[in-house]
Parts: structure tokens; C-alpha cells; sequence
């Protein structure tokens, strides 16, 4: 999650969020810790984004039936944009319980169940952390995956990231599902599938 203070310092970090639905709205559901840099940026500026990255990969232009221009990365990726809203004290405590009982396999036994934390525990965690809400104002998607390239290339890279395996074969998965689109059977390729 990304935020900046007025000035323009940015500041981001790493967490986990829970995904709501509201009357057809959604929200994006966190905490983070209390008096530090991120949080006094919400304070001052509440415009956040959150980033949730996928698979990336190198695509060697080696790979391109002209391969005499740059090589480049695919990735996907989804960025929500919102205004970060704070929870109250309750709203804060009803979200760890779902955290930690999502994170906990809705196992109401674990011992690290909120529930289930000991008071001398929550009375000094709690106070040092703030839940926040987004309501998610803008939604993008930004995938990458060689659609400016000609049938012929397209379908080798899909063969060197195949061969490759982890990432880069989960992203030969998702641009094999999106050749039917980008190549319909009979069409001439004109060139005009450009990178977004």
C-alpha cells in the first residue's frame, strides 16, 4: 500500500488486506502500525493505492521474429485507488477477528484466534495499531504480456517461458488464454495490439 504526505514524500508498504462488498461497493480492509511515517501520511493525505502484484518475467527479444529491439518484462498486476478511512476502536477489533480467523483457516480454536489472544497481550498490541478501510474508487488492472508482438513471436515466448517454469510459465499460461483474442483464426496481425 502506497500514500504520500503533502510535501510528496511517499511511503509504502507490505500487508495483508481482506476484500468487502457493500452494497454492490468494494472495500479494502487493513491495519497498520500507529505513529509511524505510512500512518501519519493517511492523517495528513488520504489518497492511498494499493498495489497486488502477480507473476513478472524477462522476455529476451531474442525470443521475437526481429530481434533487433529491446527485450522487455511482463508482469500483472492490479492497482486499487481509494481514501483511506481510519476504523473506529470496535470496527478495529471486529476486523482481527476476521484476519486472523481467514489466516487461521476459520479455525475458532487457534490459539492465535483474536478471541482467543490473551488480555495483557491485546492491551498493549492494540492501542499501537489503526485498521483502516478503502473504498476502492478506481480499480485497474495492468497486465503486460507481449500483445504488441507478431503471432510468431508471441508463440515462441510462450514456448521459452513454458520452459522456464515458475513464474514465467504462470505467464505464458495467462497469454496463452489471451491468444484466441489477440490472433483470431484467419485475421492478419496489423500491429496495433500495444503494450498498456
Amino acid at each position: 500500500m502506497t500514500g504520500s504526505f503533502l510535501s510528496g514524500k511517499q511511503v509504502a508498504t507490505q500487508i495483508p488486506v481482506l476484500l468487502e462488498e457493500k452494497k454492490g461497493e468494494l472495500f479494502l480492509q487493513g491495519h497498520i502500525m500507529r505513529n509511524t511515517d505510512h500512518h501519519k501520511a493517511f492523517v495528513e493525505n488520504p489518497n492511498g493505492l494499493l498495489l497486488f502484484t502477480g507473476p513478472s518475467c524477462y522476455v529476451s527479444a531474442s525470443w521475437y521474429s526481429n530481434p533487433q529491439i529491446g527485450s522487455t518484462w511482463n508482469y500483472m498486476s492490479v492497482h486499487v485507488a481509494g481514501k483511506v478511512n481510519f476504523m473506529t476502536d470496535e470496527e478495529l477489533i471486529d476486523f482481527m477477528r476476521k484476519l486472523t480467523l481467514k489466516f487461521e483457516k476459520g479455525n475458532t480454536k487457534s490459539l492465535t484466534f483474536y478471541d482467543n489472544l490473551p488480555d495483557n497481550f491485546l492491551n498493549k498490541m492494540m492501542p499501537a495499531i489503526v485498521g483502516f478501510e478503502v473504498k476502492a474508487d478506481k480499480i485497474d488492472n495492468v497486465f503486460k504480456l507481449s500483445q504488441n508482438r507478431d503471432e510468431k513471436s508471441y508463440l515462441n515466448i510462450i514456448a521459452k517461458l513454458e520452459e522456464q517454469g515458475g513464474q514465467s510459465a504462470l505467464i505464458a499460461t495467462e497469454m496463452r488464454k489471451r491468444q484466441p483474442e489477440l490472433f483470431p483464426e484467419g485475421a492478419e496481425w496489423d500491429g496495433s495490439k500495444f503494450d498498456s
